[in-house]
């Protein structure tokens, strides 16, 4: 089975970004989309070219062109999201981000009636109604087929550096998990979801993708929904890892990492460097430490099972991706990478709202909204969190 690669052009840029859409008054979920969705799409056209449905009525994706800069891509994203916030406001609705909805249980929530949706759910069942969850996804553009599985397989390693930076998912249906990402691990219940297989070359993810298709496993290439995936027809890498972010600044932070590392990458493939290919039993345990523990986690560095503070390599590597964001014209915003170690990631930041509330979670709603509106975070974050990751 041969599947077409529509290459892009280098380090080009296209961000996604799930909204729910939230009443206020009782700060729940609440259903909107198709009546929002229908009022700004322009006469003529079927959907809106940049706001489009979601699995649940209660959400709203808004994605941006293909951009050169992370600038451009804010930008483009800002214009959607003021268009979509005037739109909810006449519904009386208001908009905010987060891996999760802190307090809305998923069964109160209705499906999108579009067909794939209607299909995801009467093959998936409960695992596809479940998904009451919220993330980011980075598009980064690649050249050539064959730069896109080594570009994906050390992408890997950096997967818990993208988790703990965006973790916003601590509570699940009104109770705290004790995790920093519980959107990760109910994502994770799909068959074809989690990290991605490490293959060796593009011809291998042809016969796998053939292999799966045949077996009737999937339709087609779009229901391969790994943590990072190739995307055939946009021509990119595409970064699927992170929770849902509440501000457009943190949504630049980590669009200006996704597009630095892949930028690298390139550079280093080019110079004739074979990209590093990490064992797969520290990737399953640096994402389960990350979701785990966020900002405090110790991940595993190498083999021999060395560990370092994620908060330090996380540091680290926005110190040596600098020359690359300077080339690129993200300086600034992966400089807010190190805002967000600063101030907190958002499930931090939601703990301490709950915790000056007495563990009332409609404030961390109200925290989130005010996120969202004011690109400002809320509160400061509580060190330490739910705990400390050991070796």
């Amino acid at each position: 089975m041969q599947i077409p690669f529509h290459s892009s052009e280098r380090a080009s840029l296209g961000v996604e970004w799930e909204l729910q859409l939230v009443d206020p008054g009782t700060r729940e979920l609440t259903a909107g989309a198709n009546e929002i969705l229908a009022e700004i799409t322009p006469d003529g056209l079927d959907e809106h070219p940049k706001a489009k449905h979601e699995l649940l009525q209660s959400t709203i994706e808004i994605i941006t062109g293909i951009c050169t800069t992370v600038a451009e891509a804010k930008a483009d994203l800002a214009g959607t999201l003021a268009e979509v916030v005037a739109a909810a406001d006449r519904h009386g609705l208001a908009l905010m981000c987060a891996g999760t909805h802190p307090i809305t249980d998923w069964q109160t929530q209705q499906i999108s009636p579009k067909e794939r949706y209607l299909q995801l759910v009467e093959k998936m069942q409960w695992l596809a109604r479940r998904l009451q969850i919220f993330g980011v996804h980075v598009h980064v553009g690649v050249r050539s087929p064959d730069k896109v599985i080594p570009i994906v397989n050390a992408l890997s390693q950096y997967v818990p550096h993208f988790l703990a930076l965006s973790a916003s998912s601590p509570y699940w249906i009104g109770a705290d998990t004790g995790l920093a990402s519980a959107r990760s691990k109910v994502f994770e219940g799909m068959p074809t979801a989690g990290l991605p297989y490490q293959l060796s070359g593009w011809d291998r993810f042809e016969e796998y993708m053939e292999t799966l298709i045949s077996t009737h496993a999937i339709d087609s290439v779009r229901e391969v929904w790994w943590d990072i995936r190739p995307h055939p027809d946009f021509g990119t890498v595409e970064l699927r890892i992170c929770d849902g972010l509440p501000t457009l600044t943190e949504v630049g932070a980590v669009a200006a990492l996704s597009q630095c590392l892949v930028e690298q990458f390139d550079r280093e493939l080019d110079r004739g460097y074979t990209l590093p290919v990490p064992a797969s039993w520290v990737l399953r345990e640096n994402k389960w430490r990350a979701a785990r523990y966020g900002l405090d986690a110790d991940i595993v560095v190498d083999e021999k099972g060395t560990v370092r503070p994620v908060r330090q390599a996380i540091a680290e590597l926005v110190e040596e991706l600098a020359p690359t964001a300077k080339r690129l014209g993200c300086a600034e915003e992966l400089a807010d990478v190190l805002r967000i170690l600063d101030l907190g990631a958002s499930y931090q930041r939601q703990r301490a709202v709950a915790a000056a509330h007495d563990g009332d979670l409609r404030p961390v709603v109200d925290s989130l909204l005010a996120e969202m509106r004011d690109d400002l975070p809320a509160a400061p974050a509580v060190v330490g969190g739910a705990g400390s990751a050991t070796a």
